[in-house]
This record gives C-alpha cells, structure tokens and sequence, in this order.
C-alpha cells in the first residue's frame, strides 16, 4: 500500500519535453498544471518529496479539510509549491521563507495562480525566531492553519524553528507537518515540538521515510 500511493505522488511530477533556457518542473495538484521553476544553489529551491506528500493531502482530503477561506502561512516555503496547491483549494496563504529566497518564490506563486485562485497569495520574508511580534503581532495575526514541509532538517536553526511554531501558533490553529526523518537531531526536534503541541501522525510513507502530522498547542481546542 505505501509502495502504491508514494507511486501515486511522485506520477504526480512531470518534466518538460524539452529543454528550456530555464529550468523548471512540472506537477499535477487541484486540476492545475503547476509549473515550478527551481534554483540548484540552496536546500530552499527544489521541491523535496515531503511538500508532494503534503500537496496530496491537501488535495485528496480537501472536504474533510476544507480550506476555502481559510488564513493559511506556510514557513520554509522554498518554491512555493504547497503554497500554490492551497491557494488553488480556496485558501488565503502567505507564504514565507529567507529573503534571498523570496524572488524565485514570488514568481512561481504568481506564475501559477494569477486568475486561478479565489485569494492572490502573499509572499512575506520569514526568518525563524527574528522580529516575530514586528512582523506577525498576536494581536492581529491569526492562522487557521500553519504548513510545513521538510523543514526539520541538519541546520542549526532548530530553536528559531519551534519558536516560530509557538509565536504564530494559537489554541485553534491546525499545524500540518510533512517531515523526512534523517538524523538523531530531527527525533530531538519532534521530542521538544511535542512539549508544546500534541501530535498525531496522519500519513506515514516508510519507503520515503516521511511522516505527515498534524499538531495542535497542548490545552488548545480540538480540530
């Protein structure tokens, strides 16, 4: 079973038939063609298989987990794709990353939902743990939903990263979480998420070694 739906993901890529003077991939989410192109100069410019695995998700569990309207900020971005395919199932979405990442991101967002989508997406720079309450204050700032994919991984920026998750996170937001497990750091990472948030796991894929889970602040109220 794995096997079969990690197969069913990936068929979802597709390259171009020909070389192009810019590089770029292609997959199948929301009944769009998503053209993404990619840098191969930093982790945040190629599409890792844990965004896949999240756009399916999103994708093929869209009534149970209707985004139509729904204040969406993915953190560690990169190109942007789980940014498009929510945007394309109706939610509002601010999508971020480092700023040197934010013109590639930009251009993908709009390349792929201009006239597409209920809500124009934002691009806003994110660094993890750096002037949260200035850029994203409590006060006004309230996500139904925070996605990540592959961002727990060797860096060393793993405190900023849970950080990031407290501050934007409030007792009704979802967190959906797609992760690679890698190394000893990434379980010590989950093992300090889970003393702030509860976590489910509600996908796991041993073949790619990717689990999705969904998180909620601990005493927060029940999605």
């Amino acid at each position: 079973e794995d096997e079969q739906m990690v197969a069913e993901i990936m068929g979802r890529r597709f390259f171009p038939a020909l070389l192009t003077h810019k590089p770029w991939e292609g997959f199948h989410f929301a009944g769009h063609e998503i053209r993404i192109t990619e840098a191969t100069d930093c982790y945040g410019a190629v599409v890792w298989p844990s965004a896949l695995v999240l756009c399916y998700f999103l994708e093929t569990n869209c009534k149970q987990w209707n985004l139509v309207d729904k204040n969406v900020i993915e953190i560690g971005a990169g190109t942007g794709l789980v940014s498009i395919v929510a945007s394309l199932l109706g939610a509002l979405v601010t999508a971020t990353d480092l700023p040197e990442l934010l013109g590639n991101l930009q251009h993908n967002i709009l390349q792929n939902t201009k006239q597409k989508c209920k809500h124009q997406p934002c691009v806003k720079e994110l660094s993890w743990g750096i002037d949260l309450e200035k850029n994203f204050p409590r006060s006004s700032c309230h996500f139904d939903y925070i996605m990540a994919a592959d961002v727990v991984y060797h860096h060393p920026f793993l405190d900023e990263l849970l950080l990031t998750f407290d501050h934007l996170c409030k007792n009704d937001t979802v967190i959906l979480w797609a992760m690679k497990f890698r190394l000893e750091k990434e379980n010590q990472f989950v093992d300090r998420f889970q003393t702030l948030f509860d976590l489910e796991m509600i996908s796991n894929f041993p073949s790619l070694n990717i689990a999705l889970y969904k998180a909620m602040r601990k005493g927060g109220m029940k999605a």
